[in-house]
Formats: C-alpha cells, sequence, structure tokens
C-alpha cells in the first residue's frame, strides 16, 4: 500500500527490473544460504525513501512470501562511490604504494560495501549480498529496523562521557579490522595532537549543522522553501 513520502508503488517494469536483479544477487551469497532464499517468491516490490545518511538514492523494497505466506523482505539499495574515492586515488599514485588500494580498483560499488561491511562488524546479516539494476550498482541486505537508540542531549554528564567513550570504543574496534592496527596505532602517536584536532573538527561541525538547521528554518518560515510538516 502506498504510504507518500516514504514508501511508493513503483511501474510494473521497474518492479521487473529489480525481480530481475535478484538472480544476479543469489551468485554473491555463500551456497548454503541458496536453499533458505528457494523457499520465497517474489511478490511485491516499492520505492522506499531512505534515510538522511543516504538520501538522494535509490531504495526499493521487495516482499517475498513462502508456501505458508511467512515474508521475508529485502531491501536493495543504491550503493554510491565512496567520498573518500579522490583521496585514495591520489594516495595510490604515490610510488610508496606498492598496489593501488582496493577501494579504487573495485568495480562494483555494491560488493565494495558489502566487503566492507563485512570485514569491520563482527556479525553481518547472512542475506548481505550486492546486484546490478538498469546500469546501476546496488547492495541488497534484509530489511528490518531494529536498531536502538540514545538521545545523547537525555544523558547525564557522566552519562554522556560514557556513552562517547563506548560509541568511540566500537567504532575503533570495527576500524581496526579494516587495516593493520599497528599502523593506526602508529598514526594516532601517543600525544595529544590528534585528540585535540578530532575534538575541534567535532565541534566546528557540530555549529556548522546548527547555523545550517537555522538557515533551513527561517526559509521555511518565510516560504522559500516548500515544506510539509509533521511527516
Amino acid at each position: 500500500m502506498d504510504a507518500p513520502p516514504v514508501l511508493r508503488r513503483v511501474p510494473d517494469e521497474e518492479a521487473a527490473a529489480v525481480t530481475l536483479a535478484l538472480g544476479e544477487y543469489l551468485r554473491t551469497l555463500p551456497e548454503d544460504r541458496l536453499p533458505l532464499l528457494a523457499r520465497y517468491a517474489v511478490h511485491d516490490v516499492a520505492f522506499r525513501v531512505v534515510g538522511t545518511g543516504s538520501v538522494g538514492t535509490r531504495s526499493y523494497v521487495v516482499l517475498l512470501l513462502d508456501h505458508r505466506g511467512e515474508p521475508l523482505v529485502l531491501q536493495v539499495k543504491e550503493a554510491r562511490p565512496s567520498a573518500l574515492l579522490p583521496h585514495v586515488r591520489k594516495i595510490s599514485l604515490d610510488p610508496r604504494w606498492s598496489a593501488a588500494p582496493a577501494s579504487v580498483t573495485e568495480r562494483h560499488e555494491g560488493r565494495r560495501v558489502v566487503l566492507g561491511q563485512k570485514r569491520i562488524q563482527v556479525v553481518s546479516d547472512q542475506l548481505l549480498g550486492w546486484t546490478t539494476v538498469a546500469g546501476r550498482p546496488y547492495q541488497v541486505r534484509q530489511f528490518r529496523n531494529r536498531k536502538g537508540s540514545v538521545d545523547p542531549a537525555a544523558l547525564a554528564a557522566d552519562q554522556f562521557d560514557d556513552y562517547g567513550r563506548m560509541t568511540g570504543a566500537l567504532l575503533a574496534r570495527a576500524h581496526s579490522h579494516s587495516a593493520d592496527p599497528r599502523v593506526i596505532g602508529g598514526y594516532c602517536g601517543k600525544g595529544e595532537e590528534l585528540d585535540e584536532a578530532m575534538a575541534e573538527f567535532a565541534t566546528a561541525y557540530a555549529d556548522r549543522t546548527e547555523a545550517d538547521h537555522a538557515h533551513l528554518v527561517t526559509a521555511v518560515r518565510t516560504g522559500r522553501i516548500a515544506t510539509e510538516l509533521g511527516v
């Protein structure tokens, strides 16, 4: 059922293209996952607006049902090139590098995203894979919003400090899987220079975000930007 602006129907031709692309997706999965997916058949495809971090990308949800009507919903989400790519290209041209980093040589952005997730996550989605729809790269995963969240603004000072340390440790642990931790340790060093630089950047980023939001609110109030409130 349509639920604008978040969820909407797609033309039959577009739905057929997404469904057909799942064949390529199956070839990116381990063989032991295939008997499970063989129990399901595609019943519907819709377009779903993604979150702020992926705004502007294409994203579909695919409803599959087994013989008993039990649902499985997959998300087919467009994979865009990494924002770091131009900088990594420059590094790869340095003669001190014996080979180009994987993100430079990777031809399918969906594959790059999936392999990156599997590398840094302790436990990844068992149905994580990739495919191509109408010439565009996509990642495929189970669609299930089971994320927990904490509102930092509601935390006491000591709780906020613990929250920051915990999230920082988890992020550091994840990224230590993507490179040699000894190299990362050497880059960070034992002084406070990196700590201070990151704190300065975080403060500047917060100030920029607040200023941007103030401009947006002003544009909405003056009618310069058409907005639907309360969605």
